[in-house]
This record gives structure tokens, sequence and C-alpha cells, in this order.
């Protein structure tokens, strides 16, 4: 269809410009110019058959010559004898058939580019078969490799990892040690984790220490809205990797077109999925690549993927711990002017991810900056600290009732958090979060204390005022959460299985050993609470002497 479409426009070309020269040979102007005395010596001889007369010349006709002169150098006397034709100048003529051979000509290709683009912005591409409904695939990019310069000493805190991923990295540099044991390694490698740890610096380390190309490919770029596409662009990659062999394949989110299959659909997805499967099932003991992929849903990918020969090892890449937070922090601090130890930086930053860690050192050298001061201390990561965990929000416009109750509900809060040694540096009036939940094991009493302490601003306020604010929302809901988990999943009830009763009754002892103990706290409180009218900020430190002094 589209040789056919191209000869024929190609076809029309010709014969427009056959016809243009056609008529331009036929009528352009041939005659010999001559002089006012040679045509008056052809008028004498009387060998002139006809005379044709135009605007700029006079055309002397004979038996074998033809001739003419500017009319302009001749006078209507000197052809009284002959029969005179007056006609157009045949110059315009010409012009004008070759103008509109042309327009004509411009017209039927701007209106084929038309039709073309139409059926490109339809979806087709430039010159498309709209006899079937697949796409072109003409625009797809070219698969290339990506040079990493990411080495496992920018990395910090994954000592666990590397061990894992060293031999991978020792078989790409000498894969005939391998072979001659009898040994292969892995098709693919699974980094499993939560957002944020470094899963693809972790890829792209590997790459760089093994000296290889490095194909990076997220798995939502195979999920096209058009079939085959996706699987077409697995085949590409796995086939640009083989090429340039020894080679790394990454593909970062391999959930999104890895999930498991219900067997009530033949989507796209699905389509693509059985063709990374087919590639990865394809793979020869001595071509040189290995796949890996990164997740934090593994529980979502299908069963296939997970099998002995695709991805035989699995890594799991875990939250930061505390000595893996401060190698983390000491790099990102490596070229930051600072007065800080890393191990206090470490310390109230449980909970945070790789990620959120070079945020945190960021804004707090950005906020050195605004202040102009000409070291990052602790205090610029107290100021920044719930900035990266919660986000910047608009300060809220307290009337002084409302003041004095959110006073009264942080202060609460902090008193609690600091009597049971929850994790937490500093609190802010303008937060109503004070510490970060994190999926580390924690004992029943742990939970307790949490519990409690989310409870105590709304207790504290019930004390002072006999009532709280609705801002008490978001901690009431983490509360009744939490307790839910603790009877229905940890087995923390009076009963390993326990219900909706259980879960009411271990809120209601909670809020009143809550209460009992915030009663028994009310100097201490009213301490903080003058801190906190002061300065809308106060330590763990400065909390802990207020309770040391009962």
């Amino acid at each position: 269809m589209l040789n056919f479409k191209t000869n024929r426009i190609v076809l029309y070309v010709s014969a427009f410009f056959v016809v243009a020269l056609v008529l331009f040979a036929v009528l352009r102007d041939n005659a010999d110019q001559i002089t006012l005395r040679g045509a008056t010596e052809i008028l004498d001889n009387h060998t002139v058959k006809e005379v044709i007369v135009t605007k700029e010349y006079v055309y002397l006709k004979t038996d074998n010559d033809f001739y003419k002169i500017a009319s302009s150098q001749v006078t209507p006397k000197m052809f009284f004898d002959y029969k005179v034709e007056v006609k157009s100048d045949s110059n315009i003529v010409i012009y004008l058939l070759i103008g509109v051979l042309f327009l004509g000509l411009g017209t039927l290709i701007l209106r084929w580019w038309q039709k073309q683009d139409k059926n490109f912005q339809e979806g087709g591409g430039l010159f498309t078969n709209r006899s079937t409904s697949t796409p072109s695939t003409d625009s797809s990019a070219p698969v290339e490799a990506i040079k990493s310069d990411v080495t496992f000493s920018d990395i910090g805190g994954i000592s666990d990892v590397k061990i894992e991923l060293e031999e991978i990295i020792d078989f790409m540099k000498n894969p005939k040690r391998y072979k001659s044991f009898g040994a292969r390694m892995p098709r693919g490698v699974l980094l499993v984790g939560p957002p944020g740890v470094g899963k693809t610096m972790i890829a792209k380390a590997v790459a760089h220490e093994a000296g290889v190309p490095f194909y990076y490919q997220s798995g939502a770029s195979f999920v096209q809205i058009y079939v085959g596409m996706g699987a077409k662009r697995v085949h590409e990659l796995f086939s640009a990797a083989k090429k340039n062999s020894p080679s790394i394949i990454f593909i970062d989110e391999i959930d999104a077109v890895g999930k498991t299959r219900d067997g009530q659909r033949n989507d796209e997805r699905e389509a693509t999925l059985n063709q990374l499967l087919t590639e990865m099932d394809g793979f020869e003991g001595s071509s040189g690549v290995i796949v890996i992929a990164a997740t934090n849903k593994i529980e979502v990918l299908d069963s296939a993927l997970l099998r002995a020969g695709r991805f035989d090892r699995r890594i799991f890449v875990e939250l930061p711990t505390k000595r893996e937070r401060e190698s983390i922090l000491s790099k990102y601090l490596k070229n930051i002017p600072h007065e800080l130890d890393a191990s206090a930086v470490a310390n109230m930053t449980v909970g945070f991810n790789g990620a959120s860690l070079a945020a945190l050192v960021n804004e707090a050298a950005l906020l050195s900056l605004r202040q102009n001061d000409f070291h990052v201390t602790i205090e610029h990561f107290h100021q920044v600290k719930d900035k990266v965990m919660f986000g910047k929000k608009k300060l809220q416009m307290l009337n002084d009732e409302q003041k004095m109750f959110r006073i009264t509900y942080q202060a609460g809060k902090a008193v609690t958090a600091t009597y049971f040694d929850l994790p937490f540096e500093k609190l802010m009036l303008s937060n109503e979060k004070l510490t970060p939940s994190t999926g580390e094991p924690l004992i029943k009493h742990e939970l307790e204390s949490r519990v409690k302490m989310l409870l105590a601003g709304i207790v504290a306020c019930g004390i002072r005022y006999g009532e709280h604010a609705n801002s008490s929302k978001g901690d009431l809901d983490e509360a009744k959460e939490l307790v839910k988990s603790m009877t229905n999943e940890y087995g923390m009830g009076s009963t390993i299985i326990s219900g909706a009763k259980e879960e009411e009754i271990i809120m209601s002892r909670l809020y009143s050993e809550c209460k009992l103990f915030l009663e028994s706290m009310q100097d201490a409180i009213q301490k903080v609470e003058k801190v906190l009218y002061e300065r809308e900020s106060i330590t763990k430190n400065e909390v802990k002497e207020y309770l040391n002094e009962i």
C-alpha cells in the first residue's frame, strides 16, 4: 500500500513536468530577431507569408524562417500589402499555462500531504497502512546503554548487600573461573525494599564496578497502549544487551509489568510479561547478561517471575539502621561545612531512607545559607526535619484561644513521649506529628506507649479545658489503627484472636492510664507550655530536665 501511494505521486509529478516541457517547447518564442533594415528587405522581396502582431513584437513568417522585430521599430503602413493577425504575447500565455500547471501540482501535493498528516495524527505514522490496526513503530527510540559513574563507595550503609553483589561483579569480570568450576550465575537478581533505599544506585554501582554496559528501563515504560509495543520493547532491550554482552539490564519498578496474571484477560501488560519471561528463559549460560530488577511490592509479582531460572536471587534492601544512617550522612556531609556529629543526626532520623537523608542534609545546608551562617549545625537539622518528613505546611492562623489549645495539646504529647522515651529530638508547635511510625519489631508495651502519646494531646486538653480541637483527628486515627493491628494482627489482646470489642477495651484502658499519668505531670506540662508559648518549639532534652525536677 505504501509503495502504491508513493509511485502514484511520483507518476503525477512526472506527468506534470512532461506536459510543462512540451508546452514550453511548443509555445516558446523561437523566432530570430532581426533589425529594421532586415525586416524591410524581407517585406520588399515579398517573401513574407504571414504577419503576426503582438504587444511587444511583430513576427514575420516566411516559407523557411521565422523572424521578429520589436513593435516600437515598425509602423502599420509597412504591412499594408499583407494580412495582419493580432495575437496576445505568447510568452504570457506560456507563463500562464505553466503557472496553472504548477498550481495544480501544488494543490495535489498539498491535499496528499494533509491526508498523510491526518493518518499520522490518528496514530499510524507518516505512511500508514489503513488496512491494519497495528500502529507504526518507526518512532520508537533505540535502546542505548547508560554509562554509570556510581560506585559502591558513593553508597553508605549497604555492607550486607555489597557482599551479595560482589559475587555478581566477580563473575562478570572472571566468567571462566565459574565456568571451569561448573557453576553459573543467577540469571536475575531481584532487589526488594521500600522506596528511597537506593535500589537503582546499587544496580548502577554493580555495572560500574563490573565495567559493563548498563541498560535501564522502568517497568512502566513497557506498558504501552498499543498491542505488541511493550513486548517489542522488551525484545529490543534484551537484543541490545546480548549484542553488547557482558552487560546488565536493570528494570525498575518491575511490579508495573510483572503483576500476577489472573487468567481473566489477555491485555497488553500480560503480553509484555510473557515476552519478558520468554526472554529470560532464552538466556544461554554464556550470554553474559544479568537482569537486575527492583520492586517494593514483591507480593504482587507473578510466581513465574520468581521461580528458579529467572530471578534466582533476592536481595532485601531495608531502611538503614542507626550505624548505616551515620555512614550515609557522613558521605553527604563530606563537602558541606558543618559543626555537628553525624551520630546526633542519625539519632533523630529514625525511619528515614537514603533519599530522605540526602534531602535532609540539602535542606539544612540551604537553610544555613539563607540565614547567612558559616556552618551547618544541629539546629538547622531540627528546623528542617519536619519539612522533609511531612512536607512544608502553611502555618495556620490561630487566635489566642486556639493557640492555647495547641500549646496544651503539644505539651501533653511532648511530656508523654519523653517519659516513655519515644524517638524525637524537637517538637514544633506548628506540626501535629511528633515521631514517625516505623516498621521495626516493637514489643506490646512499646506499641501501647505510642498509643498513649497519640492520645496525650486529647487527654491534656480534656484535663485543662474539658474539650479538644478537631486537629487531633490525625493522631486519633493513627491510634485507632494501631490498636486494631494489635488485636487483629499481632495477637496482643486478651486472647490471640480478638474482635472489635477488644479494641474498645484496649483503647479505653490506654486512655485512662494516659489520663492518670498526665494528671500527675501537671507541673512539667505547665513548664513545657511556657516554653512553647515563648519559642513555639522545645527539645527532648529540655523536657527531660523538667521531668527530672518532679
